[in-house]
């Protein structure tokens, strides 16, 4: 079953091509990037597996114009992977909030992008996006069923007193204020898949996964399931990240807010896009440029570099004591996959957990491995993740239950 996997920003729509042999065999066909939609220099860069990449440089007024430059590119005779547009069977979306509305991945039809649209209000910098991009695949596939797969729904297991906010209940109620969660699809993804790699029985364990990019978060997953995480209503709360706060006194913003004169949407912009890595270092928003200045003596990089390894630290203890214990503890993302002194670094703190770490298979980057010696009492693993392949599955599980 070949399933089409679209993510779509406000101004950009990535995508991948996926062949589902059966449940566990899978190829690639190609992946690509439209970017910069309803801005000048839009740009198409397709990627087909085992043919040079093709790059389009156009105008692309809307996300509708920029779906069909992709099917355009996947249909192509030089460097198309399909036949013909009827050779895509479904469509997987990633959705970032489901809200309470959705527990699960769904079969998209009215009723569901109404209630996409009703998070839109929480989420108003992802939902509009992505409600944009199943819009575009209705005008130029209308017959093929499309499935919403939400970055939230992993995290609709936690329990009431992980979730709730001690605020007045009313805000609950009448808001739905609450601990939410993200990053959903890749901690189901790499939980399941570092627990198979460590011989953990995923329904009979307790693990920690970290999931450490630009946007980070850390879960604790329990039997399988998402007993709590470090992202709350929106993706801001937690630990810090690339250009976002995490977690804050809310007393420090409102006396930023009143000093600085500011209104809601400012201190949104400050705690969203001026924070972080890039507020806190005044470098980058980047862990590799810190990394190269702290190399370079630079203090403010160092102070940086040490509040993220601070923060999963006390994460990973926080939660090691919310499940009473800790089985395995899990490394992904852009910078969970790749940097490796920071996973030493770590690591190197948890020995009181009995964790007997592996130096030498922890030299590796961008792939799975044990970092754990056979000895330790808690394992250690890294993990690459593919949200991507989680919304296919999804995809082709639903769209295959409803024939």
């Amino acid at each position: 079953m070949i399933i089409l996997v679209v993510n779509c920003g406000s101004s950009s729509l990535k995508y991948q091509v996926l062949d589902f042999k059966s449940d566990e065999v899978c190829d690639l066909l190609a992946k690509g990037l439209v970017e910069r939609i309803g801005i000048d220099d839009g740009c198409l860069t397709h990627k087909p597996c085992g043919k040079d990449p093709f790059i389009v440089k156009q105008y692309i007024s809307d996300h509708t114009e920029g779906m069909k430059l992709v099917l355009n590119a996947l249909t192509d005779k030089t460097h198309g992977v399909l036949a013909s547009l009827e050779d895509i069977e479904a469509v997987g979306h990633r959705v970032v909030h489901g809200g309470e509305e959705f527990y699960c991945s769904v079969l998209i039809d009215e009723k569901v992008i109404k209630g996409i649209e009703k998070c839109s209000d929480i989420a108003p910098l992802h939902n509009p996006a992505n409600l944009l991009g199943i819009k575009a695949v209705t005008s130029v596939l209308p017959q093929v069923p499309q499935v919403a797969v939400f970055d939230t729904a992993f995290h609709q297991t936690m329990p009431a007193y992980a979730y709730r906010y001690a605020v007045p209940a009313e805000y609950y109620e009448k808001y739905r204020v609450r601990k939410f969660g993200f990053h959903g699809t890749s901690h189901k993804f790499v939980s399941a898949k570092a627990a198979k790699l460590a011989g953990v029985d995923l329904n009979n364990s307790k693990i920690i996964t970290c999931h450490l990019g630009n946007g980070s978060s850390v879960t604790a997953v329990h039997n399988g399931k998402s007993i709590d995480t470090s992202m709350g209503f929106t993706p801001l709360d937690g630990m810090i990240m690339g250009t976002r706060a995490g977690a804050i006194d809310a007393g420090a913003v409102t006396y930023i807010q009143q000093k600085e004169g500011l209104n809601a949407a400012q201190i949104d912009t400050i705690l969203n896009k001026k924070s972080g890595f890039l507020g806190l270092s005044g470098i980058s928003s980047d862990a590799r440029d810190l990394g190269q200045a702290a190399d370079d003596g630079n203090q403010a990089a160092k102070l940086t570099l040490k509040k993220l390894n601070y923060d999963i630290i006390k994460l990973i203890g926080a939660y090691t004591a919310a499940m009473n214990g800790v089985d395995l503890i899990v490394f992904t993302g852009g910078i969970g996959e790749n940097n490796a002194r920071l996973r030493r670094r770590v690591c190197e703190n948890l020995t009181y957990l009995g964790i007997e770490f592996d130096y030498e298979a922890n030299d590796c980057r961008g792939k799975d491995a044990i970092l754990s010696l056979p000895s330790s009492k808690v394992k250690v693993a890294v993990v690459t993740t593919d949200e991507e392949y989680m919304i296919a599955k999804d995809t082709v599980a639903i769209v295959t239950a409803e024939d």
